[in-house]
């Protein structure tokens, strides 16, 4: 592995104009997830984990049929957050709905037959045998990104049911009532990202956009700026060696933290989620150059 920083310099071209979000699509995020997860497998150290969590991406996207109408904020509400600059799915507030009960109750059922980590079996049964206030809290744990260290393996599966439920209501959103809230603060729900992309769409070719990890919304992002705290004066960039420049850690010296670059003009089955986890080498890399992950994401709790 390379411990070398070194500045990634900014390709200046055709100037691109983004739209501000992109709205995730539920009916191919967790498909086209599974798809990569798989892919990312083959051969890869960490090859039994990736084909679970790709099961497990796989069943986020089955359940979705048939699931009840998720209910989206009122008018009020979505007016109110935008004049204040507040992100309409306010999570501090989310109480979990039918919608999300049944969510829950069916990817538990759902993704019992997988193929897990003996770890994972374990959490699954402890969540499956708790009462609902303790479920609550759990639910709570994860959207106020405080998961006690303990129950990392229990808290995944909360997670996942939370992404699908999220990205549900995300998408019904009007992505024209969204604005910017701040540094790393998803504008749908206030998540912060798993990580950043470099995308290839046309109309936006070589602009960065920050994935979030839990309902799934990408907006646009400065390209050269610390995605966690703002600044744009101490900003190096590390990889691994053979990754071809693909992924990218964004270090900044100033907040001590940084955040995953992908680059999806070098490679367009990059997935903001799977690859962030298929790259964990580079998090342990970067972290023993003193810098703290600043992207969440569920299913690398604990790192």
């Amino acid at each position: 592995m390379s411990t070398e920083v070194q500045p990634d310099p900014s390709i200046i071209g055709n100037i691109a104009k983004p739209p501000f979000v992109r709205l995730p699509d539920p009916a191919r995020l967790f498909a086209d997830r599974a798809a990569r997860f798989r892919a990312l497998a083959t051969g890869h150290q960490l090859e039994s984990s990736l084909k679970f969590l790709a099961g497990v991406s796989q069943v986020q996207s089955d359940i979705q049929s048939g699931l009840p109408d998720v209910t989206i904020p009122t008018s009020d509400t979505l007016q109110r957050a935008k004049e204040h600059k507040m992100p309409p799915l306010d999570r501090s507030a989310f109480n979990p709905d039918p919608a999300f009960d049944q969510a829950f109750e069916w990817l538990l059922s759902a993704v019992e037959p997988l193929a897990m980590p003996t770890e994972a079996g374990a959490a699954l049964a402890r969540v499956k045998s708790i009462e609902r206030r303790a479920r609550d809290m759990m639910v709570h744990n994860v959207l106020a990104d405080a998961i006690p260290v303990e129950e990392l393996a229990e808290h995944i599966f909360v997670a996942a049911a939370l992404q699908v439920h999220y990205a549900r209501v995300a998408v019904k959103l009007n992505p024209e009532s969204l604005v910017e809230i701040g540094h790393g603060v998803c504008p749908t729900c206030g998540g912060a990202p798993a990580s950043t992309m470099i995308v290839g769409w046309t109309g936006a070719d070589g602009t960065r956009f920050c994935s979030c990890a839990t309902c799934g919304t990408l907006w646009n992002y400065i390209r050269v700026q610390c995605t966690l705290c703002g600044s744009n004066k101490k900003m190096h960039y590390q990889e691994v060696e053979g990754s071809e420049g693909m992924i990218k850690a964004e270090i900044c010296e100033d907040c001590r933290g940084y955040v995953k670059m992908m680059y999806q003009q070098k490679n367009r089955d990059i997935e903001p989620i799977a690859d962030d986890v298929a790259s964990l080498g580079l998090d342990l890399l970067v972290q023993e150059l003193g810098f703290r992950r600043g992207g969440v994401n569920p299913f690398l709790i604990g790192y």
